[in-house]
């Protein structure tokens, strides 16, 4: 087995992993038996090169768990961050730069130091398409920094108008694979891609070799963030560790 120190293998890179790491009942199947939590995201970072953390989408971390979090993983390793809650479906994209601002803001440890992915902005799925709205919170200045990608889940949004304006701020159409709801593929950002795989059904050793595929032609041209679900069960994790090994392999 290849170290993932030697990704990427390809003109750009596939960074994967799960929602989240801090999940006991990921011992022993995921973390060793008597792993303790202060060492899960270190060992976490052996095994996979990224992580979506979904604590943001209720409170902004502190400047010291940003610090902690970026020192416990490798050089390569990204975060990618879900957008507060207030910004997505308290505010709806509305009135919301200071928000914006804040978020980014507590982030900033990541950021200088190279390991933060993207920024995930998960709509409500009673959020109906309004590309007026879309378009005024894409032009937000404090955006032009970072990738975004937004998880639209109301049908309404996926339209060629949705896409172009996408396309128009280099910002990701979030590929969301789920029991109730498939998100077309569309890449809509020039560097970079973001798929979240929910569908636990989908984690299986068959699987892999149709992402492993997928994902290596797509990162001929762009990175690709992709996360599996996480569950009281390890199979996402576990997934998106095998799907990397399988990858520094080639």
């Amino acid at each position: 087995m290849r170290a993932l120190s030697e990704l990427p293998i390809f003109p750009h890179t596939l960074y994967t992993g799960s929602s989240g790491w801090a999940y006991p009942t990921w011992k022993p199947g995921f973390y060793p038996a008597k792993t303790p939590a202060k060492q899960f995201l270190p060992y976490y970072g052996t095994r996979c090169n990224s992580v979506e953390v979904n604590y943001t989408f209720r409170a902004l971390p502190t400047n010291a768990m940003v610090s902690g979090w970026v020192a416990a993983v490798p050089e390569n390793f990204r975060f990618s961050f879900k957008a507060p809650q207030t910004i997505t479906h308290i505010k709806r994209l509305r009135d919301c730069s200071s928000m914006v601002d804040a978020f980014t803001g507590s982030l900033a440890h990541a950021y200088a130091a190279k390991k933060l992915g993207v920024l995930l902005f998960q709509l409500p799925p009673n959020f109906k398409a309004d590309l007026d709205r879309l378009n005024a919170f894409l032009d937000l200045p404090t955006l032009r920094d970072y990738r975004v990608a937004f998880e639209f889940r109301h049908e309404s949004w996926f339209a060629d108008a949705t896409y172009d304006a996408l396309r128009s701020h280099n910002a990701a159409l979030c590929v969301a694979e789920s029991e109730d709801l498939v998100t077309p593929e569309v890449h809509t950002a020039a560097d970079f891609t973001f798929f979240r795989l929910r569908n636990p059904a989908h984690f299986t050793a068959d699987d892999l070799p149709r992402y492993k595929t997928h994902f290596a032609e797509l990162t001929q041209t762009r990175d690709v963030f992709a996360y599996f679900k996480h569950e009281d069960e390890p199979a996402g994790v576990l997934a998106a560790a095998s799907l990397l090994e399988q990858a520094a392999s080639q």
